[in-house]
């Protein structure tokens, strides 16, 4: 059974004329582009430790399979405000899983997609721990219900945004949270 047991998060922009490229261009700058990358959905694993990027990327080898966590956007449009985000909702109870959440809007700063992101992993999280909350809350109300439940320990997100290049060439961005074994 694998079940991985550390995590880094990384993020990256990239810009080319080609959309791949683009896309190709951010996994460089979130330094990830020589892994064949797996999405994989949203559990934090159970004891998962969290390392440096450094640290993370000196386990792997060009060409491994990876699997991750990807938000992931693009746009051509000139000035287009774009955003990926992941969130990240922790237990206090270190024997219990954790979520992630991806997050990929239009129009939105990285401060209000990434605190959409992080309380969205926060709220599944309080869902499977029967954390009562009003969903309809903002997110730093919420935040002070989760925490002050003992249950939920940290939350925080990874975020990453840009404006669509100003000639139209395509613009993506990735937040991705990458699981090591």
């Amino acid at each position: 059974m694998y079940v991985p047991r550390r995590i880094f998060f990384t993020k990256g922009v990239g810009i080319h004329k080609e959309y791949l490229a683009s896309f190709e261009s951010a996994l460089r700058s979130a330094q990830i582009e020589k892994f064949n990358l797996v999405t994989v959905s949203s559990i934090y694993p159970t004891g998962c430790k969290r390392v440096t990027i450094e640290k993370g990327l000196a386990e792997l080898s060009p060409g491994q399979i990876v699997h991750c966590v990807m938000a992931r956007n693009a746009t051509n449009e000139p000035n287009r405000l774009i955003a990926s985000s992941i969130g990240v909702a922790l237990p206090a109870d270190k024997n219990t899983y954790g979520y992630l959440s991806e997050h990929h809007p239009y129009g939105e700063t990285a401060n209000t997609a990434g605190d959409y992101a992080e309380d969205l992993a926060a709220s599944m999280l309080a869902t499977t721990l029967g954390v009562d909350f009003d969903p309809d809350k903002a997110w730093n109300e919420k935040e002070q219900v989760f925490k002050m439940s003992g249950k939920i320990v940290n939350t925080f997100n990874n975020t990453q945004s840009a404006k669509g290049n100003k000639d139209g060439l395509w613009t993506t961005v990735i937040s991705v949270a990458v699981l090591l074994a």
